[in-house]
C-alpha cells in the first residue's frame, strides 16, 4: 500500500501525496524533518518513529495537517496522527459463506451505555446466542467531534477516537470470530465530511471542479492516486483487521465515467487479493437498483424496495418515497420476494416518472439484503421513531417472520429483536456556523412534508447538535428484559434457529424465482425451490382482518403465528405460517 505509515527496520516510513505543493516537513518528537519529493506529487521520509509516536505534516505555506491515511488520531481529526503498532489477526479464521449471513447493524456510540468497541465486544456472545451470524458496524472512520453517525468521515483509515483504538477494533473482530460471527464495516467512498478535510490544501486533484454531489465537489476518480487511495482503504480494513465484508454506502453518488468503474476495480482487487484464502463479502447500497454488479464481483445489495413496501403495509404511510409503493403493496412485496427489486425499470412517481432500476428476477435470492428497519429508515424520520412506535405489534411480528424465513439475507437493526422503542435520531456535534447550517438544514428538509409545514411544528424536531438527542438514541437494554420484549426476543431466536436448520442448507446456489398464489388483496402463498430438493412455503395474511381461502401448507410446518392452524383455510389477521417439504 502506498498511502499511510509503514514499519521499516528500526522505525517507520511515511509517504504523503501532496501534488499542489513543493515542500513538506514531517513534524514529530519536537523536530521537523524535510520529506523528499520522489515524483508525481509523492513525498517520502524514513524515520526512527515507533508505534504510539505522534506526527503531522507541515505544508510549504506553514499549515499543519494530519496524515490523510492516518490509522489513529490524538485529539480528534484536527490533531496529530499516531504511528500504529502491529495488529494480530487469527490465521485460522476463514470466514463464513454469504448465504449463512444474518446481519445485525449497530452504531457503536449508542449500542451500549459506554459507546465503545470494548463494550460492544462484551455483547457478542448475546448476538451469537440470538442466531446472528454477522455484525455490521456503521462507519468507524474518524469524523469531526465525538458523536455522529459516521458518514461524514474525513480520515477513512483511522478508527474514530471515541470508539477506541486500533487494538480495540482488532480485539472486537477477534472476539466476534471466536463466536463464529462475521464482522462487516460500512465504508463511505462518495464524499468526505465537511469538517477536518484538509485535502484541498495540498491535493486538490482529489476533487472535481465540474461535478457536484449533495455533499460538495465530487471525488475525482479519474486520478490514479485517488482511485488507489480508496481501493487500498478497502483492502486495509479487510486485511489489517480481518474484517469479513464491506458495505459500500450510497454508490449511486460515486461519479466515475471511466472505462473501468471504481466499483469494478475495487471488487477485482479484493477478489484477487483474497481469492480462496478466506471468504470476503462485498455489499452495495444503490438507490438506482442496478443489477449488473452481482456477477461475482459483489454479493448483494441493500434492498430498500423491500423495506419501503413492508413499511407501507405495516403503517399505511404513503408520504415521500413511500408513495411509490401505495398501490397494491402486498403485490409489490411479492414481486420483491420473488424477483428482488420492486422497481426494475418502471417509472417512479417519486422521481417524477423517471424509470428506476434494472431487471433483477434472474438473480439469486441471496443477492438481496432485506430489512424492516435500519439506521437510515429510522434516523431519517424527524423524530427517529422505530417501527414499533408506528405500527401494530402484530403487524411488525408478521413482517419480521416473513423477513427471517425468506431466502433473502435478513438484517436487523440493534434492539429490533426485542422490539426496542428507543428512537434512533440524527445527531452530530459540529461547531460554529457549520452546526447552525446542519440544524437549520435538518428542519428545512422536513418543511417539504405537510405535517411540518408550520415552522412552530418544525421547531419541535430534535436538535441534532443537542447532547440529549444523542443520549436518547442509546439502546435501553433493561427494556429487553421486560416480559413482553423478552417474549419477542425469544420469537426472533426461534425464527433464526428455524432459518439456520431448515432454510440455510438449501440456499447456496439457489435458483431465482418463486411460485406465487394470491388470496385476496392481503393474503398469499409463496413457494421457493431450494437447492437441496426442499420446497420452502410461506403463507401470510398481512391485513387487519381474518382471511379465508388458503390451502393447507405442504410438508412439515416450521412456524405459525399463535392462533393459526396451517391446515385450515382461514387465517387470523397479521398471521404467517411456513413449511418445508422434502421432494424427490
Amino acid at each position: 500500500m502506498r498511502f499511510g505509515p509503514k514499519p521499516i527496520p528500526g522505525g517507520t516510513r511515511f509517504d504523503f501525496w501532496a501534488p499542489d505543493i513543493t515542500d513538506v516537513e514531517l513534524l514529530a518528537r519536537g523536530e521537523a524533518l524535510p520529506m523528499r519529493l520522489v515524483g508525481d506529487g509523492w513525498f517520502t521520509a524514513e524515520t526512527p518513529l515507533q508505534p504510539g509516536d505522534a506526527y503531522a505534516f507541515r505544508l510549504s505555506e506553514g499549515s499543519v495537517v494530519p496524515d490523510p491515511a492516518s490509522r489513529a488520531q490524538q485529539g480528534g481529526v484536527h490533531g496529530p496522527s499516531l504511528v500504529p503498532g502491529p495488529i494480530a489477526t487469527d490465521p485460522a479464521w476463514r470466514g463464513r459463506p454469504w448465504h449463512e449471513a444474518v446481519l445485525y447493524e449497530l452504531h457503536l456510540g449508542t449500542f451500549t451505555p459506554e459507546g465503545t468497541l470494548a463494550a460492544a465486544a462484551a455483547k457478542l456472545p448475546y448476538l451469537a446466542d440470538l442466531g446472528i451470524t454477522a455484525v455490521e458496524l456503521m462507519p468507524l472512520a474518524a469524523f469531526a467531534g465525538s458523536r455522529g453517525w459516521g458518514y461524514d468521515g474525513v480520515l477513512p483509515y483511522a478508527v474514530h477516537e471515541s470508539y477506541g483504538t486500533p487494538e480495540d477494533l482488532a480485539a472486537f473482530v477477534a472476539r466476534a470470530h471466536a463466536h463464529g460471527l462475521m464482522v462487516f464495516l460500512d465504508v463511505v467512498y462518495n464524499h468526505f465530511g465537511p469538517d477536518g478535510n484538509y485535502l484541498g490544501a495540498y491535493a486538490s486533484r482529489f476533487f472535481r471542479d465540474d461535478v457536484s454531489t449533495p455533499w460538495g465537489a465530487a471525488i475525482d476518480f479519474r486520478e490514479p492516486a485517488v482511485r488507489a487511495f480508496f481501493i487500498e482503504n478497502a483492502l486495509f480494513w479487510l486485511e489489517t483487521y480481518g474484517i469479513d465484508g464491506l458495505r459500500l454506502d450510497a454508490v449511486h453518488a460515486i461519479v466515475d465515467e471511466g472505462e473501468a468503474h471504481l466499483l469494478a476495480e475495487l471488487a477485482r482487487a479484493v477478489r484477487q487479493r483474497f481469492g480462496g484464502e478466506r471468504q470476503v463479502h462485498l455489499v452495495l447500497e444503490n438507490e438506482d437498483n442496478i443489477a449488473g454488479w452481482f456477477d461475482g464481483r459483489y454479493d448483494a445489495q441493500w434492498n430498500d424496495d423491500w423495506h419501503h413496501v413492508a413499511h407501507v403495509i405495516a403503517t399505511g404511510e404513503t408520504d415521500g418515497y413511500y408513495r411509490d409503493y401505495a398501490e397494491d403493496p402486498v403485490g409489490l412485496l411479492l414481486r420483491s420476494l420473488a424477483g428482488g427489486f420492486v422497481y426494475q425499470g418502471e417509472p417512479s412517481p417519486h422521481r417524477d416518472g423517471a424509470p428506476r432500476g434494472e431487471p433483477s428476477a434472474h438473480l439469486q435470492p441471496t443477492a438481496f439484503v432485506d430489512f424492516l428497519q435500519n439506521h437510515d429508515q429510522i434516523g431519517n424520520r424527524a423524530f427517529g421513531e422505530r417501527l414499533t412506535r408506528l405500527a401494530p405489534v402484530e403487524a411488525v411480528a408478521a413482517l419480521q417472520a416473513a423477513l427471517l424465513l425468506s431466502p433473502h439475507v435478513p438484517l436487523l437493526f440493534m434492539g429490533e429483536e426485542w422490539g426496542a422503542t428507543t428512537p434512533f435520531l440524527f445527531f452530530c456535534d459540529f461547531e460554529g456556523p457549520l452546526a447552525d447550517a446542519v440544524r437549520e438544514g435538518r428542519r428545512s428538509e422536513f418543511g417539504k412534508f405537510a405535517a411540518f409545514a408550520d415552522p412552530a411544528v418544525r421547531a419541535t424536531i430534535p436538535d441534532p447538535l443537542d447532547l440529549a438527542t444523542f443520549e436518547s438514541s442509546r439502546l435501553d437494554w433493561s427494556e429487553g428484559e421486560q416480559a413482553d420484549h423478552a417474549e419477542r426476543r425469544r420469537l426472533v431466536r426461534d425464527l433464526l434457529a428455524i432459518r439456520r436448520e431448515h432454510i440455510v442448507p438449501g440456499l447456496a446456489g439457489m435458483a431465482p424465482g418463486a411460485t406465487i398464489v394470491r388470496h385476496g388483496t392481503r393474503g398469499f402463498t409463496l413457494a421457493w425451490q431450494l437447492t437441496n430438493g426442499s420446497v420452502l412455503s410461506l403463507q401470510a395474511n398481512l391485513g387487519g382482518e381474518p382471511l379465508s381461502g388458503f390451502p393447507g401448507l405442504p410438508g412439515r410446518c416450521l412456524h405459525a403465528t399463535p392462533g393459526t392452524d396451517p391446515s385450515a383455510d382461514r387465517r387470523p389477521a397479521w398471521s404467517v405460517a411456513a413449511s418445508i417439504d422434502q421432494r424427490p
